[in-house]
Parts: C-alpha cells; sequence; structure tokens
C-alpha cells in the first residue's frame, strides 16, 4: 500500500492486473488492448507520414519530369592568379537561383528546388573540373564563370558516371564511396582559404590547399577512377536564426530557453499553425515578462549576474565565436559532400588514392571548431556484413549518378567562403601535370585592316591591295623578287 497523505494507492493490485495484463494473455489479446487505448494514433501517425511522403514524391516527379541537365566541362585558365575569392563570388550569383514557393507549390505542385553540383573528377590521373546543372541555368553559370574567369573554356560534355556499372558486387568493378558529413553544428565554421595565407614576405602568400587535393587524384592510373561532389542548393537565411542559437547556447546566453520537443510541436513546426503557435509563445512570453519581471537575461541582470559567459571564456573560445559569427556573415547554401573511388578488379586498391584524398579533406578540419569526416561508407562490420556492404555501395552510387542532396545522410549549411575553400581552380603555382588547362585563345585580324600580299609576305603600308598576278616591280632593297617568292641578287638595278 502506498500512502501519498490525501489518497492511498494499493500497489499489490496495481502489480497483479499488470501481471495478468501480460502472462494471462496471448500475444494477439495484448496488441489489440494496446491498439484500443492509444496504439491507433501511433499507427495512424506512421500511415500518414508515409503517405505524405509518397504524394510529395509522386508530385515532385511529375515536376521534374521535363528538366534537362548539362554536364559542362571547366577548363583551368593557363595563368590563374585568381584566389578562391573569386569562386566565392560565383557561387553568390548562383545564390540568384533561390525561389520562395508557397504551401500550395509546395504540397500541391510538388516543388522541388534548384540543385548545382560542383565536381572533380579524375580518370586514370586526368583531372577535369565539372559543373552540372539544370539546362535552364546554364546561361547563368557561364555568365557566373566568364564574370571571375574570361579566359576559361566551358563545353558541354557526356556524362562520366555512365561509364562504370550501378550495382555492386559485379564481375568487372568494385568500388569504395563515402558521404562526407559535419562532425559538429552547421553553426560552427571550417576552415577557409583566409587561413592557408602566408604573410611572411610583404605579399601574401596563398598556400593553395587544391594544390594536396589534387595530388591525390593524380595518383590513381590505367582503369581507376575517382570523383569528388559538392551539390548545393540556394537557402534562406533560417539557417542563420538556428546558428545564433549556437552561439548563444556556446556562451552561455542565460536569455536561451531550450525547448524540448514534443508531438504537438512537430505537428505544428511549419504552415499556418507553425505560425499561430509562434505568435502564441510570443505573445505569452510577452506577458509573463511584463507581470512576472522574469525570464532570461532580465533575471540575469536583476540577481547581478552577466547575461552570458563571454568574459570568463579563453582567447581561443572568444576567437571561436568570433569565426562563428562571421560564418553567418555570408550566404549560405544546403551542401552534401560525396566521393567515389571506382577500379577494374584487377587493378581495385582503394588504399591508393583514397586515403590521401580523406588527408587532403583534413585540411579544412579545425579540431576545436569542425571538422568534415566520413559519415555513411561502405563497410558494415557486423550482422550480414557483406549484404549490407553491397547495398551501402549501391546506396551511395546511386546517390553520387542521381546527385542527391538528401541521403544517405542529412545535408547541411556551408557558405560561400568555406565553399570556395573546398573547390576552387588552383592558382598557377600549383603543378598538376594532368590537369586540362585552357589553350590560349586566338583572335582574328579586323576584316576593313589594309594589307599588301607581296610574294606571301603581308603589310599595311599601302591602301589598295595588289593583283598577286601583276608582274613583279622592283624594291629599293637593290633585289627583287623572282617568279618563286626569292630574292636574286644578281639582277641589280639602278
Amino acid at each position: 500500500m502506498l500512502d501519498l497523505g490525501f489518497v492511498q494507492i494499493n500497489t499489490d493490485q496495481i502489480v497483479k492486473g499488470f501481471n495478468a495484463f501480460l502472462f494471462d494473455q496471448t500475444i494477439y489479446q495484448i496488441a489489440w488492448d494496446i491498439f484500443v487505448l492509444g496504439g491507433w494514433l501511433l499507427l495512424f501517425w506512421i500511415l500518414l507520414n508515409f503517405a505524405l511522403d509518397f504524394y510529395v514524391d509522386y508530385r515532385s516527379g511529375k515536376y521534374t519530369a521535363d528538366w534537362k541537365f548539362v554536364v559542362l566541362a571547366i577548363d583551368v585558365p593557363q595563368l590563374n592568379v585568381q584566389t578562391p575569392k573569386a569562386v566565392e563570388q560565383l557561387f553568390t550569383q548562383l545564390a540568384g537561383a533561390l525561389e520562395s514557393p508557397d504551401v500550395g507549390e509546395k504540397f500541391r505542385g510538388g516543388y522541388v528546388p534548384r540543385e548545382f553540383s560542383f565536381e572533380i573528377i579524375s580518370i586514370e590521373g586526368y583531372i577535369q573540373f565539372i559543373i552540372r546543372t539544370e539546362e535552364k541555368f546554364r546561361d547563368l553559370v557561364e555568365a557566373a564563370m566568364y564574370a571571375q574567369y574570361p579566359e576559361a573554356e566551358i563545353s558541354e560534355v557526356e556524362d562520366y558516371i555512365d561509364s562504370v556499372p550501378d550495382k555492386y558486387p559485379n564481375t568487372t568493378h568494385d568500388m569504395w564511396g563515402a558521404d562526407f558529413i559535419l562532425a559538429e553544428n552547421d553553426a560552427y565554421p571550417i576552415r577557409s582559404y583566409t587561413e592557408f595565407e602566408h604573410n611572411i614576405s610583404k605579399d601574401t602568400v596563398l598556400k593553395d590547399p587544391m594544390g594536396t587535393f589534387l595530388e591525390s587524384f593524380s595518383r590513381i592510373g590505367a582503369g581507376e577512377q575517382m570523383w569528388f561532389q559538392i551539390v548545393i542548393r540556394p537557402t534562406d537565411n533560417k539557417w542563420k536564426e538556428k546558428a545564433i542559437d549556437a552561439i548563444k547556447e556556446f556562451i552561455g546566453d542565460k536569455s536561451l530557453k531550450k525547448k524540448k520537443p514534443s508531438i504537438f510541436s512537430s505537428l505544428t513546426s511549419g504552415g499556418i499553425m507553425g505560425e499561430l503557435k509562434g505568435l502564441a509563445d510570443e505573445a505569452q512570453t510577452q506577458i509573463l515578462g511584463a507581470v512576472l519581471g522574469v525570464g532570461g537575461a532580465a533575471a540575469a541582470a536583476a540577481e547581478g549576474e552577466p547575461p552570458n559567459n563571454l568574459k570568463s571564456m579563453t582567447p581561443g573560445q572568444v576567437k571561436l565565436v568570433e569565426e562563428m559569427e562571421k560564418k553567418i556573415g555570408k550566404i549560405g547554401f544546403k551542401t552534401k559532400l560525396r566521393a567515389i573511388y571506382v577500379a577494374r578488379k584487377e587493378v581495385f586498391k582503394p588504399e591508393r588514392g583514397v586515403h590521401a584524398m580523406i588527408g587532403a579533406i583534413n585540411q579544412f578540419n579545425i579540431p576545436n571548431a569542425n571538422s568534415i569526416v566520413p559519415g555513411y561508407g561502405p563497410g558494415a562490420s557486423y550482422f550480414m556484413k557483406d549484404k549490407r556492404t553491397a547495398q551501402r555501395k549501391m546506396l551511395i552510387m546511386n546517390a553520387y549518378k542521381k546527385r542527391k542532396l538528401k541521403g544517405p545522410k542529412n545535408p547541411y549549411v556551408l557558405n560561400i567562403e568555406e565553399l570556395a575553400t573546398i573547390w576552387h581552380f588552383p592558382m598557377s603555382h600549383v603543378r598538376t601535370p594532368l590537369l586540362q588547362k585552357a589553350g590560349a585563345k586566338q583572335s582574328e585580324p579586323p576584316s576593313n585592316l589594309p594589307v599588301e600580299l607581296i610574294a606571301g609576305i603581308s603589310y599595311s603600308s599601302r591602301e589598295e591591295p595588289i593583283d598577286p598576278q601583276a608582274p613583279v616591280q622592283p624594291i629599293d632593297s637593290g633585289y627583287i623578287v623572282d617568279s618563286q617568292g626569292g630574292f636574286n641578287s644578281d639582277q641589280e638595278f639602278g
């Protein structure tokens, strides 16, 4: 018997009823009782989610049915003195593809945001920069590229992904692949190209991280391919609000209130219900704050406490906060990084290039901030290892070939400076022998330029052209031109 003062609870009866529920009934009776007592709500919620996902996929398929994509090969300028800042401006222009659909366009119309894929591939050691985009945005991509790299050459090529199988294992090829994720909240920055600049001399020198990255791609040989992909999608500024909350949490801001997610908050997180709930929460906060005089920073100030722990933080922590605020000061993109190594079975040796590539990616990691790490790979270490490994390989290959932003892991936000650090053209001092570079452009002479033809030699000193069939006239050099276009010194004239 449990005595609570105002009520007594017979615990023996409760235990007896619980035992009867579990042990005196069949499994089917237990399941039915759970269903009647509220289990049907959970089942309804699961089925509703499946139905909504199926509907969204169906509408999205119809929305994208007529989309056409182009694969553009970018030849690097011969003398590239541009820093990654130029590519940063390129990404800024691509942010112009951002659209803001309403609820009807999202769910009834099946709206799908536009995405771009920036890739670096090595086919048997031959390296090429690739951009894959929807055909309607080809002009936007080319204009953004030529604005920063007038000497670059852009050409449409066939998609290279069709050169290897889709299913694994198979009789000809094997593969390694990974989805890369951020180790921490995407509010924390990775290392940007500005931190690779050396100021030892009077001129700032960029120790280009792309040199190490491309070196890993040049290590492979015949029958091997390495692919690296950055899929990006323009996004609005909602990610910055979450980043600000992460900053406040890091510095111990007293005004930040942690709210545990609930089923109701999940149901009302978007749309009209979400807006109404947000207004209600804001009104409640204002009323309670005014009436009770409590809440967040106001309460802390009333008690004589600092609003945050910023003054007691170490210099390294203060610098990290500055870098986090610097990150939200630039445009962000939803991002997914993915890599593939695929080769014929007789030459399959992932340690040849994969470890070097992962090591090159480690350049962008900051141990006390954020890191890019493999989040989903082909290796399975337990329970049906071979079958699960094959499924993982096919999942990664399918995601790469379709340039999926989602799956197997969720995307994250990188700003334009971070993107330009990872994907940019190497500067001229970076030596990569098998990197395709643009040739020198040749321009035609003006069509109205006056020329004079004498034995196949052009001059621009005469106003009227000479008839090639006319007799050759002597010139002032003391020599004449013979009928074969040569000079004859034996025929002098006075």
